[in-house]
């Protein structure tokens, strides 16, 4: 699935609050920023509100600069990014701004919602039906493989933010905090209650636009089982950039690898042949670094670009049983191993037949095998 990047953008007074709604909205942001988020949907692929935001706000979600939009056209892209919204109901307005402004528009919705849509909204929209329930992951997997959006810009309201931040799926998240109190109890808060990923997010950036401070934050924990993280796709980015740190040698793959603890705390990293051991393992690297008594290992996840191997002459132990000895049980990788050098290694089948969860994300495949395009064969001419 080729999901696209997810990013959160919100405007907050100082104590937490969205902008206020209604007919004397109080505009949090100034004039530098509102220029910013500008900018932010025209290199964005598509935008994304709630159908809360549309009801209240009415926006048009438009890229108001002309030269962005030339600049868009000039990069074969259309001249705006492709509007979203998501109703699991259909209760839309098809009056709204949103659907008579801009360029191309979809909506997700579930069969019922879709039939209440059908004939309503202008013909050009795209009503996409997910079945009887509307999902984030089925939302993001369509608009990805379907739709071609590879950055995502959601812009709305506080109830959409919070699911997708609570179910892992927001890569970034950009908060423009303004010099303000709200002070009104029944104001819109950016999040809502629930159960959040653990642990802390990174700071990425704070820097001041106009008299607003831009926080951007990327979030480090990783996903659970074989649900899929956007941490887990930034750490085991992480690993194929180690991966490219490697000595090169034309008897071992050049692989990198991070175990990260639960709560998003990075544990240990390694490559292959780190320090100069022609020999030692990226994941064999990483764990030497750990101490066994750690009591984070068990929940801990090992992001590895290559499959751990199952056999290896080089040492008594494999990776795949290193692993599981240090008591983990998550294994997230981008890469099977070939038969290079070793025939039918399934490093993957020796850690799941020990009860470990594997995931494996070959959308980070071509990023894992650069550094080792030297003992691979050359692509089949078509």
């Amino acid at each position: 699935m080729a999901h696209p990047y997810v990013l959160l953008s919100a405007a907050v007074s100082l104590d937490g609050f969205l902008d206020d709604t209604g007919p004397s909205r109080l505009l949090l942001s100034g004039p530098e920023d509102f220029d910013r988020v500008d900018e932010v949907r025209a290199g964005s692929d598509a935008i994304l509100v709630g159908a809360g935001t549309l009801r209240i706000d009415n926006p048009r979600l438009l890229v108001n600069s002309p030269e962005r939009r030339v600049a868009r056209v000039a990069a074969g892209l259309p001249e705006y990014p492709l509007k979203v919204t998501v109703s699991a109901s259909g209760d839309l307005d098809p009056d709204a701004q949103f659907w008579h402004t801009g360029g191309a528009k979809a909506v997700y919705t579930t069969d019922k919602g879709a039939e209440r849509l059908r004939g309503l909204l202008p013909g050009s929209v795209d009503v996409v039906a997910l079945g009887p329930d509307v999902e984030w992951r089925t939302v993001l997997d369509h608009l990805g493989d379907v739709k071609g959006v590879r950055r995502l810009m959601v812009e709305g309201g506080g109830r959409v933010h919070t699911q997708l931040l609570r179910q892992g799926l927001a890569d970034e998240l950009q908060l423009a905090v303004a010099p303000l109190f709200v002070g009104q109890a029944q104001a819109p808060r950016m999040f809502g209650p629930g159960h959040y990923p653990p642990g802390r997010m990174r700071l990425l950036e704070a820097r001041t636009v106009g008299d607003v401070v831009l926080l951007r934050y990327v979030p480090t924990a990783p996903g659970t089982g074989t649900l899929v993280s956007a941490a887990d796709r930034r750490w085991l980015e992480t690993a194929c950039e180690l991966a490219a740190q490697c000595p090169p040698s034309r008897t071992a793959f050049s692989v990198g690898a991070v175990v990260v603890a639960a709560d998003g705390t990075e544990l240990a990293r390694g490559h292959s042949r780190e320090e100069g051991d022609p020999v030692v393992h990226a994941e064999e690297a990483a764990l030497a670094k750990l101490d066994p008594e750690d009591p984070r290992l068990p929940g801990a996840t090992v992001y590895s670009s290559l499959e751990p191997c199952a056999r290896r002459s080089s040492r008594p132990a494999p990776c795949a049983r290193l692993i599981l000895d240090a008591g983990m049980r998550r294994v997230v990788t981008a890469w099977r191993e070939p038969d290079t050098f070793v025939r039918s290694a399934d490093g993957n089948a020796l850690l799941t037949a020990a009860g470990a969860e594997v995931v494996l994300l070959p959308e980070y495949e071509e990023q894992a095998k650069a550094p080792n395009a030297h003992l691979l064969p050359p692509p089949a001419r078509p």
